[in-house]
């Protein structure tokens, strides 16, 4: 691997020859490699397009190093160099070939007191082919440098120049590339098989089985004898790398009928006793990380005693599986009848049965299928692996088998490698002897940490079938990298109308899939139409849409003529990185209806006209998905601008309690609960835990942190797509139903400090707000710098170009819309899909819609911020009045202190508020914050004020209760007015001031003005402070009860009230 640094040029750079002018070279430093430029002379704007070569290790762990570019002055005669700046690069923003975009560096200084100015333009990238070494530029000076204000050409046409073996297409980063979703240490993945695992068959067998008792709780189960083996077809699935369990055994208490909805079923008064749900944050004490019963020694022998206490997975409650690994089999026996065999492998433990798919004719079958089972429902001691030969009438053949002693089995830790399969000769039936034929296993004691946990196949799971198989599994999902595509429409030139007798009308639609955008119209009726006009889209790669660019002319009102289109790939767009403008281009139009000719039909339509726009792919903004009051990210699109992460946020997603039941499954309530969570690019979702309603998913995930004033987002919810019939009555899709949902703002929670909570699921439904369970947490977030903890503190929310050419609110909306849009789209087609009902749940996708029960909320919140104010102003009231006489002399003795020493102002201000931060903080949350219902103001809401918040849009409620709904606001929003109005009269009595509006009202105004600009010229200000000090405190005895006068002179000014209709 290569790593390529493209010097392109550099601009406006400190003059060194004592002439004004410099002759500057490049020298790059990466890992103690260096090469370096030919020399432009006497050009403080050089252009070099050179690439330079280093060697780059892809196994060493770059992430913190940086490549080093400085930029000399080449003294001649001497053999010296003066230097002119330099500029480092982290390692972090190298990206593939293909992707890489010209940047631009502010040079630094080496040292505090040097004078340094100017830029570099550069692109970095990796390849894996061997590059070409451009042609160094000639000695001689360039006739016509380009002006330090010149934007550079853009990188598409100098790849086009310089580099023509570069394709125009662009190569989409591979989801392992992406440092982000790495779950597990790198170890873990080189070790990995690379051939698809097979997932196996589970049955049952037709023993009855013990159930293990529950040590919390005394409900008896009646065992239940299966007659028939239960088998189900299991679908191949890719490696998944992160830390999961299974369910532990639920009871199942049968309950009588209480009041069930076509919806939500009532939970039974057993598992939920309070009928007042509680909904305060509980704190937990689960017994957490790793404890290994292995007999003390790490790989050890033995289930039964001893325990090794690791701290690898510390945020879950680790749990045991049995794996086995049947890989392959040789030299097995021919049938006697049928001279073939058509092998397949059985393997037992206690009561359950495991049993990989059949080979029709083959001695040599190869499975490389893993099973899985719970160490908490093993009753037997020894593991029993069958080899057997399918028959199509009557009982399979015995071919052999291999005995396993469960207090032999070894026990395996990631990163650990996995361990070796090994060969083991079979034996009879009765374990006396050989027979002929080998099989190759692999049996070794593991946890949910393993990754061959995620490829396994368990028999908790049988009941799941067909497609419903992957819906079950825990995934790991990146959103798409999406862009902002502007489309700046210049102008059109020889538009030619579809009627001569007239000059069209002419605007543009642009149309990116199914985003459509229009221009106005242009202001004059012109074959020559002139726009200017800037349209916004959203596209995510890889780029599967065209742009269309149609012209069309408004003949009437409701008719526009097509005049000429075109269609353009994606691909062919140049990508911007800050607001530098970039190249615009004129295109041919195709006359409407001809693009469906033979190829030489088209060449004689050839249509005249043609357009002049200026494309490009937005990479310095960061496209918003969510609603910016809770968002998770704000990187710009390109990876080239990320800063280093300044964290690591861990949540360890233990399990849930008390869920509702969300569906009827055999005349019963049932939940199959899954959570989904989502922080940055980054979604996960847990497998589905079936038929239960305290659900343990013991799953453990990592996120890299870039803003610590960010929020992660959890939701549970009821899966719907098990591979069954589940279908809604109305006979529509049916959708995963929600269950609750957690917010968690990274600001709040202290660094390297792991919170274990229960969190309430409160969901606000028609009937109120209700409790539908709890999801029990453990997060924690790990600073890895103080110093870009407090830089990011400084530094504005988003990326820069949402300040240097900020998008209006309306695009925002429409934008966030459309991003979310292609989000669900995208990750609707992943396997399993995350459906597009979750990923909408997840975004807030309805946030902005009315609510009476939101603006009530958010009325007191400014209601409850201005009470501090208010209780101040009372507060200084009282010591004006003498409520409290100790409290008004202390005021007194400060406020003499102060005039006498004004500079003691400002640190006494200063003091105070520190004070009363610390005395603050022993008040400080000790968790973080959760759903209140009492600032959502959803315990007081009215039941019509919630059915229309849940009414649809637009409204499909009967018309009398739409007349109701709309009095109601009429009335709100005339109070609302009154108050505007209030406040439109007092700043127009401001302005009645000096406005003449009253002549005799300004006249005294301005007198008394120069009155008292004499008065203050002449007195001291501590004089003037200090009588007015005084005054405003006076005791009530020399107050009078009437308003002063400074007061009704203010009153008595005219607003422009009586102007209005």
């Amino acid at each position: 691997m290569k790593l390529v640094v493209e010097i392109v040029d550099a601009h406006d750079l400190m003059p060194r020859d004592g002439e004004g002018s410099a002759s500057p070279f490049v020298e790059v430093d990466f890992e103690n490699q260096r090469s370096r430029t030919t020399t432009v002379p006497k050009n403080l704007n050089p252009i070099w397009n050179q690439k330079l070569l280093f060697s780059f290790d892809q196994a060493k762990n770059h992430h913190h190093q940086t490549i080093e570019v400085c930029i000399y002055h080449e003294r001649r005669p001497i053999s010296s160099r003066t230097f002119l700046g330099r500029a480092r690069i982290p390692c972090s923003t190298i990206v593939k070939k293909g992707e890489e975009v010209y940047q631009t560096f502010q040079l630094e200084k080496k040292r505090f007191f040097s004078s340094i100015k100017g830029e570099v333009g550069l692109k970095i990238y990796l390849s894996s082919e061997t590059e070409p070494s451009s042609p160094a530029p000639s000695s001689s000076p360039p006739s016509s440098p380009p002006p330090p204000s010149s934007p550079p050409p853009s990188s598409k046409n100098r790849n086009l120049i310089h580099n023509p073996s570069i394709p125009l297409s662009i190569s989409e980063v591979p989801v392992s590339n992406i440092s982000n979703i790495s779950e597990v240490p790198v170890s873990n993945i080189l070790n990995s098989s690379p051939s698809i695992t097979q997932v196996s068959l589970i049955e049952k067998s037709s023993s009855p089985v013990p159930e293990a008792e529950s040590p919390c709780s005394s409900v008896e189960e009646p065992k239940e004898e299966i007659k028939e083996p239960v088998e189900v077809r299991v679908e191949e699935n890719p490696h998944i790398y992160k830390y999961q369990v299974l369910q532990q055994p639920a009871i199942s208490v049968e309950k009588g009928p209480q009041g069930i909805s076509s919806t939500m079923y009532q939970a039974n008064p057993d598992i939920h006793p309070s009928p007042q749900d509680d909904y305060n944050l509980k704190e937990m004490d689960p017994q957490l990380g790793e404890r290994w019963p292995a007999g003390g020694v790490y790989g050890g022998r033995g289930w039964m005693s001893g325990e090794r206490f690791a701290t690898t997975y510390d945020l879950v409650e680790q749990m045991y599986y049995l794996y086995v690994r049947v890989v392959k089999a040789k030299d097995l026996p021919p049938g006697a009848l049928t001279g073939s065999c058509d092998p397949y492998v059985e393997v037992k433990l206690g009561n359950y049965k495991g049993r990989t798919r059949h080979f029709e004719k083959k001695m040599n079958p190869e499975w490389n299928q893993v099973f899985a089972f719970s160490k908490d429902r093993i009753q037997s001691s020894s593991l029993e692996v069958f080899v057997k030969d399918k028959e199509m009438v009557g009982r399979d053949d015995y071919l052999g088998r291999v005995v396993f002693d469960m207090n032999e089995v070894p026990t395996r830790v990631p990163p650990d490698s996995p361990l070796a399969p090994q060969w083991y000769r079979l034996e009879d039936r009765r374990g006396e002897g050989k027979v002929r034929g080998n099989i190759m296993l692999a049996v070794w004691l593991g946890t949910q940490a393993d990754e061959a946990f995620s490829e396994a196949w368990h028999s908790e799971a049988a009941s799941v079938h067909g497609e419903g198989v992957s819906s079950i599994r825990s995934k790991v999902y990146v959103s798409p990298k999406l862009w902002y595509l502007r489309v700046n429409v210049i102008e059109a030139q020889d538009i030619q109308p579809n009627d001569r007798s007239r000059v069209p009308e002419v605007f543009v639609k642009a149309q990116v899939g199914s985003q459509v955008l229009r221009t106005k119209i242009c202001p004059t009726p012109t074959t020559n139409p002139l726009w200017n006009e800037d349209l916004v889209f959203v596209t995510a790669e890889p780029f599967e849409e065209q742009l269309v660019l149609t012209v069309e002319d408004r003949v009437h009102p409701s008719k526009d003529d097509v005049l000429g289109r075109i269609s353009m790939p994606l691909t062919v767009f140049e990508k911007r990185l800050d607001h530098r403008p970039v190249h615009s281009t004129w295109f041919h139009l195709e006359k409407f209806g001809f693009g469906t000719l033979e190829a030489d039909r088209r060449k004689e339509l050839k249509f005249s006209s043609r357009i002049h726009v200026r494309v490009c792919l937005e990479g310095g903004y960061h496209v918003l998905d969510e609603s910016t009051m809770y968002i998770s990210d704000q990187r710009p699109t390109a990876r080239q601008l990320w800063k280093q992460p300044i964290g690591i946020l861990e949540v360890g997603i233990l399990g849930a309690q008390g869920l509702l039941p969300m569906k009827m499954k055999d005349s019963r309530g049932s939940t199959d609960a899954y959570c989904v969570a989502r922080y940055g690019q980054k979604w996960v979702r847990t497998r589905t835990i079936l038929d239960t309603f305290s659900p343990k998913w013991n799953e453990q995930y990592t996120w890299e942190v870039y803003d610590p004033c960010t929020v992660i987002t959890l939701g549970v919810f009821d899966n719907c797509h098990l591979g069954g019939a589940e279908k809604l009555s109305g006979g529509g899709a049916v959708r995963d139903s929600r269950i609750g949902k957690v917010r968690i703002r990274l600001s709040t929670l202290e660094s390297h400090r792991t919170y274990i909570h229960s969190y309430p699921l409160l969901v606000l439904q028609p009937t109120g707000v209700k409790k539908m369970g709890e999801l029990q947490l453990a997060i924690r977030f790990t600073s890895l710098s103080l110093a870009n903890m407090i830089y990011a503190y400084g530094h504005p929310l988003l990326p820069k170009m949402h300040y240097l050419h900020p998008l209006t609110v309306n695009q925002v909306d429409s934008l966030r819309y459309q991003a979310m849009n292609i989000v669900a789209t995208r990750l609707g087609r992943a396997e399993p899909p995350l459906r597009k009902e979750v990923v909408e749940y997840m975004l807030d996708v309805d946030s902005h819609m009315w609510s009476m029960r939101r603006s009530k909320a958010n009325f007191f919140r400014i209601m409850s911020l201005l009470s501090g104010v208010i209780t101040m102003s009372r507060w200084f009231g009282n010591v004006c009045h003498w409520k409290n006489p100790i409290t008004s002399v202390l005021v007194h003795i400060l406020f003499l202190i102060l005039i006498w020493y004004p500079e003691l102002i400002l640190p006494t201000i200063f003091l105070y508020m520190f004070l009363i931060g610390t005395w603050n903080y022993r008040f400080r949350p000790r968790h973080p914050p959760h759903m209140d219902t009492k600032l959502s103001w959803a315990e007081a809401v009215q039941p019509d004020e919630l059915d229309e918040e849940f009414d649809t849009f637009p409204t499909s409620r009967s018309q009398d209760r739409v007349y109701m709904r709309y009095d109601r606001l009429r009335s709100v929003a005339g109070r609302i007015q009154t108050v505007v109005g209030d406040l439109a009269t007092q700043g127009e009595r401001f302005q009645s001031l000096l406005s003449w509006r009253d002549p005799r009202a300004t006249s005294l105004f301005i007198m008394f003005c120069l009155c008292a600009a004499l008065v203050l010229y002449m007195t001291p200000f501590r004089a003037v402070a200090l009588v007015a000090g005084l005054f405003m405190l006076r005791h009530p005895r020399f107050r009078s009860k009437l308003p002063s006068i400074p007061n009704n002179f203010f009153k008595r000014l005219p607003p422009r009230t009586d102007s209005l209709l």
